[in-house]
């Protein structure tokens, strides 16, 4: 299934549900949705178990491929998504 501009807008939607201060789209949907194969997040805000519940819930209702990852604490990882990612939240 194509990664399409309503998932984002639903993703967005139920990152601010959740209490996310900020999502981060990364990966091949920042660079090209149209060519995106799953949908990469980083979100900050939402805190333990409550981020495992967001990404379940995104999973569930987008149908498609995701992987959601915290901003904090932060580290190599997330300084490199925060660089080159595109802010949704």
């Amino acid at each position: 299934m194509p990664i399409e501009q309503h998932h984002i807008q639903r993703a967005i939607s139920l990152a601010r549900a959740y209490g996310a201060t900020r999502l981060i789209l990364f990966g091949s949907a920042a660079v090209d949705l149209s060519q995106a194969r799953d949908l990469d997040l980083a979100c900050d805000g939402v805190a333990g178990w409550q981020l495992y519940e967001l990404a379940a819930r995104l999973e569930e209702e987008l149908r498609i491929p995701l992987d959601l990852v915290a901003l904090s604490p932060p580290s190599q990882f997330t300084r490199l998504i925060e660089r080159g990612g595109k802010p949704l939240l």
